[in-house]
């Protein structure tokens, strides 16, 4: 494909980039990412999403617009309360940029429908928050083999990092799945942010960083967060990275990495 004028003039600060360039935006304008989560995380993942290009967008929730969300769910505003979140998304990243096309899954994402969802994207964004999803996320990203950006959050902090098993690390060692650092859900009853609360800001920030991992993964570019844990502590600016080894007992990637040994 060629970049239209309007789309020179609206990707300029891209394409004058070494990185990306011009062939670097069509990746972009060709490239499909899945969100799973229109919530604290996936709306200003989306934005940006939207923003650079990407040429669809899928979003999976299946929650509505409450008053509380405001907050931090940057997409929302008081009109949209009671409304889908998806919906809502959709037709704001429409405004945001007319090349982009969402599609729209009012659903939650479980075992019974994660295969189908995934298929036509090229890379999994997961912002949800409980483990149950996220394992499911996990393990249908690996059968995919696409890609999982995947992050979290709590009141003051926030972790990112990069999930491809699929594929081997420079030194020939297979990456990590997010089952390596969490084998299965928690025992415990998790707490979520109606319970511990959360600053909007730490999401907004958590939300960009997964943004730019995601457009990285995309334009095959920098440094990824495959094998680490990026660790965010949002009252002290303090970040750190935690090495994450694939595990060679994962209860779900340890059949990758049989394949890779053999």
């Amino acid at each position: 494909m060629d970049l239209r004028d309007d789309q020179l003039e609206r990707y300029a600060r891209h394409i004058i980039l070494k990185e990306v360039g011009g062939s670097g935006q069509i990746k972009l304008l060709e490239s499909a990412v899945l969100i799973v989560g229109a919530g604290g995380l996936g709306t200003p993942l989306a934005t940006y999403l939207a923003a650079a290009g990407v040429g669809t967008i899928g979003i999976v929730d299946s929650d509505t617009v409450d008053r509380s969300n405001l907050q931090r769910q940057i997409l929302f505003s008081e009109d949209d309360i009671g409304r889908p979140k998806v919906e809502v998304a959709k037709q704001a990243l429409a405004k945001i940029n007319p090349d982009v096309r969402v599609k729209a899954f009012k659903m939650r994402l479980d075992a019974s429908n994660a295969e189908e969802i995934f298929n036509g994207f090229d890379l999994i964004a997961d912002g949800c928050d409980n483990f149950e999803t996220r394992l499911v996320v996990n393990d249908a990203a690996i059968a995919a083999r696409k890609p999982l950006v995947s992050a979290a959050l709590a009141p003051f902090e926030g972790q990112l990092s990069t999930f491809k098993p699929h594929q081997t690390a420079p030194d020939g060692k297979p990456w990590p799945c997010y089952r390596c650092l969490v084998a299965s859900a928690p025992e415990v009853a998790e707490r979520g942010c109606s319970e511990q609360g959360i600053l909007g800001a730490v999401a907004g920030v958590l939300g960009t960083m997964q943004a730019l991992e995601v457009l990285k993964e995309l334009l095959s570019i920098g440094e990824s967060l495959a094998g680490q844990l990026l660790i965010v502590d949002g009252l002290t600016f303090k970040v750190r990275s935690i090495l994450l080894p694939a595990d060679p007992a994962c209860p779900g990637c340890s059949h990758l990495h049989a394949d890779s040994d053999a």
